[in-house]
């Protein structure tokens, strides 16, 4: 993954997903480029054309704060990938060094977490990957291939079509989510490795990786089609761990007196009935480097 020139990648990619109507700009029968051309960004954004284009070159890596707010207006970009755009503009010091540190779960989180045994519950680190869970969240993603790999188990997985009703939306926003959690530090190894085999395995992640979404996982109504219970409609939040930054708690929540709260109720039975441990790690979360 080619991590020396993100602002233009950035660029060049969210530039081809603009509609030139959109912003009144007239659209020729002969346009054959998709989205705006370099010139109608830099004329949108105020300024000039060769300023423009040694950015997305990468020859100019600073640009101004004002100058990233006129392009993230330009862009369309939400405030998720404003802030990123920003972030790109000017990367924090050190952020590669703290990369290094392992993700651990706070046993203090774990312990809250188990005391919920009737709410879903996990812990995402930086790639998705569920870092630990109460019994009722590991019971929620159970029965795949890839239970504790979200982002593999919505690309990669035999059934995840079938277990995510809406899994053309799902796609979006793990991608999305994913390039969010990780920020501008595409050289972490864990990320590249994600990153790599995917592009790789499945045609439809190359595609919205190419895309450059960015928005944060933060709250959502999701569906499921769990192989023991069912349909599921479930509202989910997710929550920065302060002490862990990098880390994010979804909880996941049914609706008072609905098929899906009585659906969970029932996965919370077979659970209990299959293991007394209420919260555990992933078997994968020990070793896994940021």
């Amino acid at each position: 993954m080619d991590s020396e020139n993100l602002l233009g990648q950035f660029l060049s990619a969210r530039r081809a997903l603009v509609r030139p109507e959109d912003l009144g700009v007239p659209v020729g029968a002969r346009r054959r480029v998709a989205g705006l051309r370099r010139e109608e960004v830099a004329m949108l954004a105020g300024v000039s054309t060769d300023y423009y284009i040694r950015l997305e070159q990468g020859r100019e890596r600073h640009p101004s704060a004002q100058v990233v707010d006129a392009l993230a207006r330009v862009l369309g970009l939400e405030e998720d990938a404003a802030a990123h755009l920003h972030q790109l503009a000017r990367p924090l010091p050190g952020r590669r060094r703290a990369a290094a540190r392992r993700e651990r779960v706070s046993p203090n989180l774990l312990r809250m977490m188990e005391g919920w045994p009737r709410t879903p519950a996990v812990v995402l680190g930086r790639c998705l990957t569920i870092l630990a869970h109460n019994a009722l969240g590991g019971a929620l993603f159970d029965g795949h291939t890839h239970s504790r790999d979200l982002v593999r188990l919505v690309f990669l997985d035999p059934d995840a079509r079938e277990f995510y009703p809406d899994w053309e939306r799902v796609a979006v926003n793990t991608v999305a989510g994913l390039r969010a959690a990780a920020g501008a530090d595409h050289d972490d190894p864990q990320l590249v490795e994600v990153v790599g085999e995917l592009s790789l395995r499945s045609e439809e992640f190359r595609r919205l990786w190419a895309r450059h979404d960015i928005r944060q996982k933060a709250r959502e109504t999701k569906r499921f089609r769990h192989p023991l219970v069912g349909e599921l409609t479930l509202d989910y939040e997710s929550l920065a761990v302060n002490s862990a930054p990098g880390q994010q708690l979804v909880v996941y929540q049914a609706e008072s007196g609905s098929p899906s709260e009585h659906a969970l109720s029932l996965l919370g039975s077979l659970t209990a009935t299959e293991s007394a441990e209420a919260v555990r790690p992933s078997r994968n979360a020990a070793s896994t480097e940021r």
